[in-house]
């Protein structure tokens, strides 16, 4: 199941899917899909902090200092001086890192969901509570305060040497965990004019979203490309600019047929390509070089009272073998399911089939865009 021509039969189906229901609704979407409004985005946030309650499976505080130390320093708000040079011991304790994903428009008061993560040698965060930590931003500025009892989605037992896991026990979650405590400011209601993003760079794309968006309000000059990233729409001056900003992105686009490109997988070995990619007539010889290499011991044994010693000693062969390349005419094709059928007669590997799609196109016969990731 893992031959090329499965692998390329599963990408027929799936890029034939998107032609059909691109051909079925006009070749349109909408703005909302191609692009997003210019500051309407993600803040991520980031807080070091201390999780208590564990059940033996915190950090070995003579291996990571920082854990001690961390809990010196929250006692010692709470009036509780430890004596000079004695490092708390404390196994039910364990030093993390807590991120959380500050959305759009939050308000203070308003709860978003964490992730807490092990920093130091703990065995599981599991029964863990976090405790009060500040989650700052890239300013440095405190945007939400984190702590609530961990949701750990695995289990652990260990006995005699032995243990088992199920899932990841240093990683979890506090649904609802942080409260929101300063807000962002957001220009994108409040400025003259509005800035869409494209999600992809494409002048073209740019040029369609404009002139839709001319069309939709009746003007020529409400909405210009400024490059094949952004489109610049200005504000009518009257009525709400969250249902202006709505209709936008509701706006259907007609699109032009998507550049052809083939994008190749090096690790995995998998091979997409568009129903815009075309393929010239060429001819591929492919064959294939084994080497193999053999070892076999020998013992070379003295003569009777000749005072020597038995000597090991290993026989290697090395036997490289190459068959024979045979030359396959590929003939040109504009349809996605001839260009496979084409390949897959090769009767390639997934790798080999990574240098061959590279040698077409060197040779000009690939009219496509290659992309290895």
């Amino acid at each position: 199941m893992n031959s090329p021509f499965f692998r390329l039969i599963a990408l027929v189906l799936a890029c034939a899917v998107a032609p059909t229901a691109w051909a079925a609704n006009g070749g349109s979407e909408r703005i909302r899909d191609l692009a997003s409004v210019s500051g309407v985005r993600v803040n991520q946030l980031i807080g070091y902090g201390v999780v208590v309650g564990l059940d033996g499976s915190g950090d070995a505080t003579n291996q990571v200092q920082f854990t001690g130390q961390s809990v010196q320093s929250l006692l010692s708000q709470f009036g509780v001086t430890l004596p000079p040079g004695v490092t708390p011991q404390m196994k039910n304790v364990a030093a993390v890192m807590v991120t959380a994903a500050l959305p759009s428009f939050a308000q203070t008061g308003q709860q978003i969901d964490i992730t807490v993560s092990s920093l130091g040698n703990a065995r599981s965060l599991r029964g863990g509570t976090l405790l009060l930590t500040p989650l700052r931003g890239a300013d440095g500025q405190i945007y939400a305060m984190a702590q609530g009892n961990l949701v750990i989605g695995g289990a652990g037992a260990s006995a005699g040497g032995s243990k088992v896991a199920i899932n990841h026990l240093l990683a979890g979650r506090v649904p609802g965990g942080a409260t929101v405590e300063r807000m962002v400011a957001n220009a994108a209601l409040t400025a003259d004019v509005i800035h869409l993003e494209l999600n992809q760079t494409d002048f073209s794309t740019a040029r369609l979203v404009a002139d839709a968006i001319n069309r939709k309000l009746g003007s020529d000059d409400v909405a210009a490309a400024l490059d094949g990233r952004v489109v610049q729409v200005r504000f009518p001056g009257v009525g709400s600019r969250v249902a202006f900003i709505s209709s936008l992105e509701n706006i259907e686009v007609a699109l032009e047929a998507p550049p052809a490109r083939v994008v190749v997988n090096a690790r995995s070995g998998s091979v997409v390509m568009n129903q815009s990619v075309r393929l010239g007539a060429c001819a591929v010889a492919h064959g294939s070089l084994s080497v193999t290499v053999s070892s076999t011991p020998v013992i070379s044994q003295p003569n009777a009272f000749s005072g020597g010693q038995t000597v090991v000693t290993e026989k290697t062969d090395i036997r490289v073998q190459q068959d024979p390349g045979v030359l396959f005419n590929i003939p040109a094709s504009a349809d996605l399911a001839d260009i496979v059928k084409s390949l897959n007669a090769l009767g390639a590997t997934a790798q080999d089939l990574i240098g061959i799609l590279q040698a077409i196109k060197a040779a000009g016969a690939l009219k496509a865009e290659l992309e290895i990731i």
